[in-house]
């Protein structure tokens, strides 16, 4: 049964990414018009541009998710700071916990994936950056947001015994990031298919880092 669940996170995983691959190519074929900013080129033209008339842009939303990012930078670099603490205090990364390491390979697959995409650009904001026009697909705040949040989450049965309080974190992690799922579509400043785009890669990216997870527990049981 466990090994079933595992593979379906693989199997979900490579899904997700399928869809994803092919979801973007058609950001970038379908439907493309000259609706952004300098006249930059936006697919789904008609799509997007009903959703951002219908909730405008709210920058008090904007920055709002834009400082609570902070929040989720803080998160990883504690997860961090855990790490470097284990490997000094242990001397030996292999006396490090399996899941802190994994941890921090897959903070390096998620900025890899955002800088990949701040480099070759599909789409661009909405709206002008204080007089900068940024790339803007997929969301970067939503894919940071639910990428390190869930994984987060998964850490918590490690570190935290009491269970009311496992369950009170959950609880405010799942909270906050509705929120800033939420906020980033209602703030304006992406257009819906970027956000839509954010979703589908974390997708793919969880569902990966849950296979691994699950695969370390799964050789702790065998010991």
């Amino acid at each position: 049964m466990k090994l079933k669940r595992i593979n379906l996170s693989l199997i979900t995983s490579f899904c997700l990414l399928i869809l994803f691959i092919a979801y973007t190519w058609m950001v970038m074929k379908f439907d493309q018009a000259a609706i952004g900013p300098q006249g930059s080129i936006v697919g789904f033209s008609k799509l997007n541009q009903y959703v951002h008339d219908l909730f405008g842009v709210n920058m008090m939303l904007y920055n709002l998710t834009d400082i609570l990012g902070f929040v989720v930078l803080l998160l990883m670099g504690i997860f961090a700071l855990i790490g470097v603490t284990q490997l000094i205090k242990r001397k030996n990364i292999n006396m490090v916990d399996k899941n802190i390491i994994l941890l921090g390979v897959y903070y390096v697959l998620v900025f890899s994936v955002y800088l990949f995409f701040e480099t070759f650009v599909v789409n661009y904001r909405p709206i002008l950056i204080e007089g900068v026009l940024e790339a803007s697909y997929p969301s970067s705040t939503t894919m940071l947001a639910l990428c390190v949040i869930p994984a987060t989450m998964m850490q918590f049965k490690y570190y935290i015994i009491n269970k009311k309080v496992r369950y009170a974190l959950n609880v405010v992690c799942s909270i906050f990031l509705s929120f800033m799922v939420f906020g980033r579509i209602l703030s304006g400043v992406h257009w819906f298919t970027d956000i839509f785009g954010g979703i589908l890669i974390s997708g793919v990216l969880v569902c990966l880092y849950v296979y691994f997870e699950q695969q370390i527990n799964r050789k702790k049981a065998f010991k």
